[in-house]
């Protein structure tokens, strides 16, 4: 069984801010804003949403399928995955372009600024979840992931079509979409996975209540950082507390890593509590790590710290 994971796969320039964003902004002046933040630290990792996932998912020992269109500038993420013997059939070169590119700059309070060159992701519409399907996939379970605004409509009306659940993930792709599609996207996913804010900007931009969201789908997911998580599902609300962090590095990522967590749990028929923790667990890992994808991980330790962060067993 593979899991589907549409979404982008991207550059990730990360660069950190020594100091609070706060203490560099005028709010009286911010119609005329003019910033500069000196970033002495930088790096440059393989990211993306697809990526980011599925490399989570690999090293929980699943069967992962991402889908993405890249640039002319992808081989030396291709070389990556080769290397981590990561799954690369449903990924496409797109000529004369860009592989998407994501330029954060994360200050001392954990915020980020963001500025995304989407690329070769604005062709991702060219991918159909019939590829996935024609290259003998047995998909049982998929991620519609930030990409391409079309891509995403489209790939969620296929597995719609074609009876595959879904998640929808909207992230910071959700302002590109109108209330009657964000409400058709609603109707149609089996689960919907936001954050804190974009709860709130889901609610209001599709003008349904979180409760009617909920009500709508078999699992509303919200992650809420430090406070851990909700699980809204068989009308009751599971709250998830965090698991452990050793020392916080870079959150770049850490919503990918959970989400991860929650297919992993739903694939492997798990309940939504161990669901909830396994990928609350992930977003530590990452966390405690810079870029997205350089954690490390065996099955025996991720079991043993689950144990431990947890107080009950986990056996996988």
């Amino acid at each position: 069984m593979s899991i589907l994971i549409t979404g982008s796969m991207a550059y990730d320039t990360i660069m950190v801010f020594p100091d609070s964003f706060k203490n560099h902004i005028i709010p009286e002046k911010v119609h005329i804003l003019n910033v500069c933040f000196m970033v002495p630290e930088m790096r440059k990792e393989f990211g993306g949403c697809a990526g980011n996932i599925a490399y989570n998912l690999n090293m929980l020992g699943e069967d992962s399928l991402p889908m993405a269109t890249v640039g002319e500038d992808f081989k030396p993420y291709k070389k990556w995955l080769k290397q981590c013997g990561m799954n690369r059939d449903c990924i496409v070169p797109i000529g004369d372009t860009f592989t998407a590119q994501a330029f954060l700059t994360t200050d001392m309070d954990d915020n980020q600024i963001i500025a995304f060159h989407p690329g070769a992701m604005n062709h991702a519409h060219q991918n159909k979840i019939t590829d996935a399907l024609e290259l003998a996939y047995n998909i049982k379970l998929a991620i519609v992931a930030p990409d391409g605004k079309q891509a995403m409509i489209d790939h969620a009306e296929q597995l719609y079509t074609l009876g595959i659940p879904f998640f929808f993930d909207p992230g910071q792709g959700l302002p590109m979409f109108n209330q009657e599609e964000l409400r058709r996207f609603i109707s149609i996913a089996d689960y919907v996975v936001v954050n804190d804010y974009e709860s709130e900007m889901l609610s209001q931009n599709a003008n349904m209540s979180i409760d009617v969201i909920a009500s709508a789908v078999d699992a509303l997911i919200i992650t809420r950082g430090a406070k851990g998580s909700e699980i809204y599902v068989n009308h009751e609300v599971l709250h998830i507390p965090t698991a452990p962090i050793r020392t916080a590095v870079d959150p770049t990522g850490c919503g990918d890593a959970f989400r991860a967590g929650l297919l992993y749990g739903i694939i492997n028929e798990l309940d939504w509590e161990i669901t909830g923790r396994m990928a609350s667990l992930l977003g530590a890992i990452k966390i405690e790590h810079h870029g997205t994808q350089n954690h490390r991980f065996t099955l025996d330790e991720f079991n043993a710290r689950y144990a431990d962060s947890f107080a009950s067993e986990l056996l996988m």
